[in-house]
């Protein structure tokens, strides 16, 4: 699926700003996520996500997980897109919330995450209507995801591998971290000659 929601009532989809995010508040409402809420739930299955944070002047990357290391689902929300020349494609948004009193350390707005066991009852829209699973877009419990700080690598598309979820070190650290700026010297200027009222070619 295409990352951001387009739904399936756009006319050009390249002139409609991708909806990355749904918000749990406003998801029954909003005409490009009520449908989909009620026919399209689905689960984006994940180890974690990032989060920056201004730390020193800088973002610094995090990388959050559950605490206990098994994966999670995120809700979301799933359309189809159907051109007037036979093109399609599936887009999909994730779920967000209110932050949990210890996450909102990072940001005040975290993905919805479905427990296991209530899988079924989330990809469910025909024996599931909104009001049954409304319930379940809320916050993590206090204490469920752990963090913590990962290197800037990860702000680099090209890079991807299994460092990039590992605590970063104190080396990698110093390394990244900013190089001083050299202040340029100033420039010293030569006198004027004064004229003595002789043109000169140089």
């Amino acid at each position: 699926m295409r990352w951001g929601l387009v739904p399936s009532w756009v006319k050009e989809p390249k002139k409609f700003t991708l909806l990355i995010n749904a918000r749990s508040e406003t998801v029954r409402d909003k005409p490009a996520f009520k449908n989909a809420m009620k026919r399209r739930r689905v689960l984006v299955p994940s180890d974690g996500y990032y989060e920056w944070q201004d730390k020193d002047g800088r973002k610094r990357p995090f990388f959050i997980h559950r605490r206990d290391g098994q994966p999670t689902g995120f809700a979301a929300l799933a359309e189809t897109w159907m051109g007037p020349n036979g093109e399609e494609f599936d887009s999909v948004a994730i779920v967000t919330t209110q932050a949990s009193p210890d996450l909102a350390e990072l940001h005040h707005r975290v993905p919805v995450t479905i427990a296991p066991d209530d899988f079924e009852r989330w990809l469910d829209g025909r024996a599931n209507d909104v009001e049954d699973v409304m319930p379940l877009l809320r916050a993590p419990r206090v204490g469920e995801f752990a963090w913590h700080e990962v290197s800037t690598r990860v702000n680099r598309v090209a890079n991807d591998d299994e460092q990039l979820v590992l605590p970063i070190s104190e080396e990698q650290r110093a390394a990244e971290a900013p190089k001083p700026v050299k202040k340029a010297a100033p420039r010293k200027t030569t006198p004027e000659p004064e004229d003595e009222g002789q043109g000169s070619l140089f």
